[in-house]
């Protein structure tokens, strides 16, 4: 167990639990001594959080996080001291096609999450996940925290209006809500295949040509979700320290421009493949330049990343060859505990 005194018994509830940062967080959090509540909608066998046997050391209340009455009771009856909602539709494709079920998970949690956190006077950090895609499509490059939140697609628009509405909060009742605007979250557990590291080193490792949707030419700040587990815990833990940080928001980045087709051959690289991907130039509806400053964050919390972009991919590909590797166990596994 890390020693981390601040969360050694805190009551924490996680939302958005069996996602792919909210599997590494509950993971650290354990780690870290938290006692920890997670909300959980769908039950995903294959998520981290239930592979890696942490959901065993945890408490689960089942439910959707747009339910209020649901929120209030599980803050008020395990009395969280330190909110981490992290539930939201996070694919930008499915957002495109479903955009009303994206803006309920997405806005309407985020106001439910906040809501019920107003009416539990246990409750006394809240951390919201935003996303570099709250800031739209910006001039100026890298984007800081005073950028405008100019969402214009839905993805998007759900992540600039939950932030804004978190802001909101902080602002006009003086909650302790504290905001992160993270980029492209990847890592091991992420089983979303349309997603560009995932799928490559699936592909990869099949054999397969790995495919780019886009022209290969989009940049994007690529985010290790060890990375991202930290920099939550980190937040969480100063603004406990510090009341005055409510309302603020933090970029959290490597700080490094890599185009899609880059980051394909860095990851063919590491995996010593010489297979050439395949470009079908399909993306539409995303923004085409993005990355982060992170200064913010490095000046007001001492934060730094915990892995670089190479150490990062190299910690992915070996979780996806184990995850290969075991696929088959892990099935029978599964079917065995279906008959019991």
């Amino acid at each position: 167990m890390t020693e981390n005194h601040f969360w050694q018994d805190r009551p924490t509830f996680v939302t958005g639990a069996t996602g792919l940062v909210g599997s590494w967080l509950v993971k650290r959090l354990v780690d870290l001594g938290a006692d920890v509540v997670c909300l959980v909608r769908d039950w995903v066998p294959q998520s981290e959080l239930v592979r890696s046997n942490t959901i065993e050391n945890v408490k689960v209340v089942r439910g959707d996080v747009r339910d209020q009455a649901l929120l209030e009771r599980a803050l008020g009856e395990y009395e969280i001291d330190t909110v981490i909602n992290l539930a939201a539709q996070t694919i930008v494709g499915i957002a495109n096609r479903n955009p009303i079920s994206t803006f309920e998970t997405n806005i309407g949690g985020t106001w439910s999450v906040l809501e019920a956190s107003r009416r539990v006077s246990t409750v006394n950090q809240v951390v919201l996940a935003s996303s570099d895609k709250a800031y739209g499509k910006a001039d100026h490059l890298p984007y800081d925290e005073t950028t405008p939140l100019r969402g214009q697609h839905p993805y998007d628009v759900s992540k600039s209006c939950a932030d804004l509405i978190g802001q909101t909060y902080a602002e006009t009742y003086d909650m302790p809500v504290v905001v992160t605007r993270c980029g492209n979250f990847y890592g091991g557990g992420d089983l979303n295949w349309n997603r560009i590291i995932p799928g490559t080193i699936r592909s990869v490792l099949r054999g397969h040509r790995p495919v780019i949707r886009s022209d290969g030419q989009y940049i994007r700040d690529y985010f290790y979700v060890e990375n991202g587990a930290a920099a939550y815990t980190l937040l969480a833990e100063k603004l406990a320290a510090n009341p005055d940080l409510r309302g603020h928001a933090f970029n959290f980045s490597n700080e490094i421009q890599v185009t899609v087709l880059e980051l394909v051959q860095r990851i063919l690289k590491l995996m010593d493949s010489d297979l050439e991907p395949e470009i079908l130039n399909q993306a539409t509806h995303e923004i085409r330049h993005q990355y982060l400053s992170a200064d913010k964050a490095r000046q007001m919390l001492d934060w730094e990343p915990l892995y670089t972009l190479d150490t990062s991919l190299e910690r992915t590909i070996d979780w996806y060859r184990n995850f290969f590797e075991q696929e088959p166990d892990a099935q029978l596994d599964m079917a065995i505990r279906a008959t019991r």
